[in-house]
């Protein structure tokens, strides 16, 4: 078993695929560094994830740019989450290299509406029904500012 994480940056994973147009996303928030979309797969209503629109494999190999940029848009999609879905709190993720629980090698950050007494759903790699999806991302985009 390695001690040293696997480091090398995979433009064919599906982020990169995304940010390229090759695959379809719900977008809910875009800025020149960032793309936020709602995850296929979410643990919750709501469940939104932040990437950088450039190159990090994770949080380990990330520019300072990179991160702050990821964070600010964290931070919005997360107090739009909370008006949006009427959210008691919110889940911010994020893993690094698969011992971490990293599936995805291109930095991403989990935004994840919560609810009293409403545990996360478990990751079952089932996708969700795509019409949820487009209005938890339509319903996002509306309680974003401007």
């Amino acid at each position: 078993m390695s001690t040293q994480p696997e480091t090398a940056y995979d433009d064919s994973n599906v982020f990169a695929k995304i940010l390229r147009g090759e695959l379809p996303c719900h977008k809910v928030y875009e800025n020149d560094d960032v793309l936020a979309f709602m995850d296929i797969m979410p643990r919750g209503d709501g469940h939104c994830l932040v990437i950088p629109k450039s190159a990090a494999r994770n949080w380990l190999d990330a520019s300072a740019h990179q991160l702050a940029s990821v964070a600010e848009a964290a931070q919005l999609i997360a107090r739009a989450a909370m008006k949006a879905f009427k959210a008691d709190g919110i889940t911010i993720q994020q893993f690094n290299e698969p011992a971490g629980g990293q599936v995805v090698f291109h930095l991403h950050v989990h935004v994840i509406p919560r609810f009293d007494g409403v545990p996360l759903r478990p990751h079952t790699g089932e996708m969700a029904d795509q019409a949820q999806l487009a209005q938890h991302a339509e319903t996002l985009r509306a309680a974003l500012p401007g």
